[in-house]
């Protein structure tokens, strides 16, 4: 192997958010060097924006050495956007950017080969490649934490549908008349399940009846607005009645939308990452024992349900991921 062919190796994933931008070295197996994350005004102007994610990508340059033109660069940041033509176009968690060309500007700074893609697709494929989904051709992913984002992953490609707006499975309806969703739509799984859902309900069904949640009260010091989507798996286990509802409900709203997921893609496997999957992990078992009565698919339960490998810094290794892609037309 060439030097240059060998140096094209050095990737650098971005990781930006509502409140920061993480960013790390990452390897052609997916393992990741050391992580540098700094916060980011996302209410500033677009070249601050802009500037905090240089900030991070010249840290990490610097500490390479090497030139810029055998580094590859990818980002993953918050829709909605193009992968296509690598413009940020109008997300409501960064709004300093709109209609903001990332990659060009990346590539103008850097001379470098960039991609761009939302942060549960290209979490999505760095647990294909590397990860939980690593020797499985067809993927879902979803990252269940204060929000619910989804990737899939079909014959080892991200599926972007039309315009690259696709797999926004957080908000697939299960209950028309259900919660008020952020998005405007009504009883997505994101307004049922996600931390943000959970602590919610938690608020409302202890200030309802504090005795019934007594437990899940005292782990918040007496204040139900203190109450946090990772108490309910606590208080369940110290048989708070409220958070074993809770908990009960969640396992059966994920069940009904992993069974829709099911008899819609049919993926070889199923990966559940984010905060509030960590918390559900000892109950993965019974989701899918529920799957039975939310599927047609007769053999839904040879899908395994399993935990990410990538934690917090998935979007580090999904940004990373993007570039070990070849390049669509």
């Amino acid at each position: 192997m060439t030097d240059s062919a060998h140096h094209i190796r050095r990737t650098i994933g971005v990781d930006v958010g509502g409140t920061k931008v993480a960013g790390g070295l990452v390897t052609e197996r997916g393992e990741l060097g050391p992580v540098l994350r700094i916060p980011m005004n996302v209410r500033g102007t677009a070249a601050e924006g802009f500037a905090a994610v240089s900030f991070v990508v010249d840290q990490l340059v610097n500490n390479e050495g090497g030139d810029n033109a055998s580094i590859s660069i990818g980002v993953c940041a918050p829709g909605p956007l193009d992968p296509r033509t690598g413009v940020v176009l109008n997300p409501p968690n960064v709004p300093c950017w709109r209609n903001f060309p990332l990659v060009a500007e990346i590539q103008r700074r850097y001379r470098a080969t960039a991609r761009l893609d939302n942060d549960a697709n290209a979490a999505a494929l760095a647990e294909s490649l590397w990860g939980a989904g690593r020797g499985y051709s067809n993927v879902f992913y979803a990252c269940v934490g204060t929000g619910i984002g989804t990737g899939i992953v079909l014959d080892g490609k991200i599926f972007h549908g039309r315009t690259g707006a696709a797999a926004e499975g957080g908000h697939i309806s299960i209950d028309y008349s259900g919660p008020a969703c952020n998005c405007g739509k009504k009883g997505c799984i994101e307004a049922l399940a996600s931390g943000t859902a959970i602590a919610r309900r938690g608020r409302e069904m202890v200030m309802a009846d504090p005795k019934a949640g007594a437990q899940l009260l005292g782990l918040a010091n007496g204040d139900a607005n203190a109450i946090r989507s990772e108490m309910i798996g606590t208080a369940a286990e110290m048989g708070d009645p409220v958070a074993q509802q809770i908990l009960a409900d969640t396992i059966e709203f994920l069940a009904v939308w992993l069974g829709n997921i099911v008899d819609l893609l049919e993926p070889e496997v199923m990966i559940l990452g984010g905060g509030v999957s960590e918390m559900l992990r000892p109950h993965f078992p019974r989701i899918q024992d529920r799957l039975t009565s939310w599927c047609v698919n007769g053999r839904c339960c040879e899908i395994p349900l399993v935990p990410a490998h990538y934690g917090e810094n998935s979007g580090i290794a999904g940004g990373a991921a993007l570039c070990f892609l070849p390049v669509a037309n």
